[in-house]
C-alpha cells in the first residue's frame, strides 16, 4: 500500500526491516548503490523514508539535504549514533523521527504508523490503522486483508477500530456498549454479543478467524 525506502548500509538489517514491514502491508526497497541514493528515492517515490546516519560515500545528513529537495516525504532516522548531537542534527537537517540502534521491530513500526498518520491523515491520503496485514479505513468503513475488501456497518466499524486501537488490551464490554449507543440507557447485553457475532461472520469471510478473542465476563480482544 504505503512505500517505504530503507537506506541502510548494513544488508541484514535492511532486509530484517523490508521483510518485516512487508507483514504490515506496505511495499518496501532498501538501496544498494548508496552512491546514487537520490536517484533511487525519485526513480522509487516512497511515501516515507527510514534513513540511516552511518552510510558509504555521503552520510544520512547529506542524503537527507538531497531528498528534502526534491519533497517532504516524511523520514526516519535510525542510527547508533545517537547523542544528542547527531539527534538535534538528524531533526535540524529534516528529519521526522528518530530511532535509536539497537531497535526492537514492534517500536519501529509503531514509530512508522504514527508518522505516517501524521505526514498523510489531515491530508486524506492515509487515515487507516493496520493490524496483521489487516487494514480498517476509517474514512469509508471498509477493511482489507489480502487483497480482498469488506464494508463495515456502524457497529461492527466502531468494535474493531476500538479493539485495533487498544490491540493486545481486553477492551471491556461496558466500553464496547457505551461507544457504540453513546448513551447511559440500559442496552441489552445480547446485542452487543449479536453484533459482534456478525463481525466475525465477517472476517471470516476474509479468511480472518479467531481474530476477535472471548474474554468471559470482561469484554473483548484482538492480540
Amino acid at each position: 500500500m504505503y512505500k517505504i525506502l530503507i537506506v541502510e548500509d548494513d544488508l541484514t538489517i535492511a532486509k530484517t526491516l523490508a521483510s518485516h514491514l512487508k507483514k504490515w502491508s506496505y511495499e518496501t526497497e532498501y538501496v544498494q548503490d548508496f552512491r546514487n541514493v537520490r536517484e533511487q528515492f525519485a526513480a522509487y517515490n516512497p511515501e516515507l523514508v527510514i534513513l540511516d546516519i552511518g552510510l558509504p560515500f555521503y552520510n544520512g545528513f547529506y542524503w537527507c539535504q538531497e531528498i528534502r529537495r526534491l519533497s517532504k516525504v516524511p523520514i526516519i532516522f535510525l542510527s547508533s549514533m545517537n547523542d544528542n548531537m547527531n539527534i538535534v542534527m538528524a531533526m535540524n537537517m529534516g528529519g521526522d523521527e528518530f530511532i535509536e540502534k539497537p531497535f526492537d521491530l514492534n517500536v519501529v513500526t509503531a514509530k512508522v504508523q504514527a508518522v505516517l498518520r501524521r505526514a498523510y491523515s489531515f491530508q486524506g491520503a492515509l487515515n487507516i490503522i493496520e493490524h496483521e496485514g489487516m487494514v480498517l479505513n476509517l474514512s469509508d468503513a471498509t477493511l482489507t486483508f489480502a487483497g480482498q475488501k469488506s464494508e463495515l456497518t456502524k457497529n461492527e466499524f466502531k468494535i474493531l477500530q476500538m479493539l485495533f486501537e487498544n490491540s493486545g488490551k481486553i477492551v471491556s464490554r461496558d466500553n464496547i456498549i457505551t461507544r457504540l449507543w453513546e448513551s447511559d440507557e440500559f442496552i441489552d447485553d445480547n446485542t452487543l454479543t449479536v453484533n459482534v457475532a456478525r463481525l466475525r461472520k465477517k472476517l471470516e469471510t476474509l479468511g480472518l478467524e479467531d481474530v476477535i478473542k472471548t474474554k468471559k465476563g470482561i469484554g473483548y480482544l484482538v492480540e
